[in-house]
């Protein structure tokens, strides 16, 4: 944001934030919802520098023991795509409004190791994260909780 400086913008995003929306926006121009347009999530940057962002889809089946250790592979195969999760270290970047999340590990092997990038703007009360992936574009909107 115009004129903020790495800790005004620190202090904003410190916190828990609540899933709005996960778009996925394709080349030509269309939506999509990776998780449904009813996902739900949390987003929590910590004073420490820490980090972690879980996202999940909002209508999944229940498994049929509560022991996931008992979980039959067609109940994983079903939950694996529902679920989108990591966490790490986060650095923020004014000059470009960027944060950047540092990934230890996650949902997704590749992930750990990689540096996130997400261009940030608060609007409305919300925060807007944008962000190209290895798969397309994406924009996720949270508000604090």
């Amino acid at each position: 944001m115009a004129n903020e400086t790495d800790d005004e913008v620190r202090r904003r995003l410190l916190g828990s934030w609540q899933l709005v929306s996960w778009q996925s926006i394709e080349v030509d121009g269309s939506v999509s919802f990776p998780l449904g347009e009813n996902a739900v999530g949390q987003l929590m940057y910590d004073a420490s520098g820490r980090m972690s962002a879980q996202l999940v889809r909002s209508d999944q089946d229940r498994f049929g023991s509560d022991d996931w250790r008992e979980a039959k592979p067609e109940e994983m195969v079903a939950a694996w795509p529902s679920y989108f999760g990591y966490f790490g270290t986060f650095t923020i970047d004014v000059g470009h409004d960027a944060v950047t999340h540092h990934i230890e590990s996650g949902w997704f092997p590749n992930l750990a190791g990689t540096e996130q990038v997400r261009y940030y703007r608060f609007e409305n009360g919300q925060l807007v994260l944008d962000a190209d992936t290895a798969w397309d574009k994406v924009r996720i909107v949270w508000e604090r909780v």
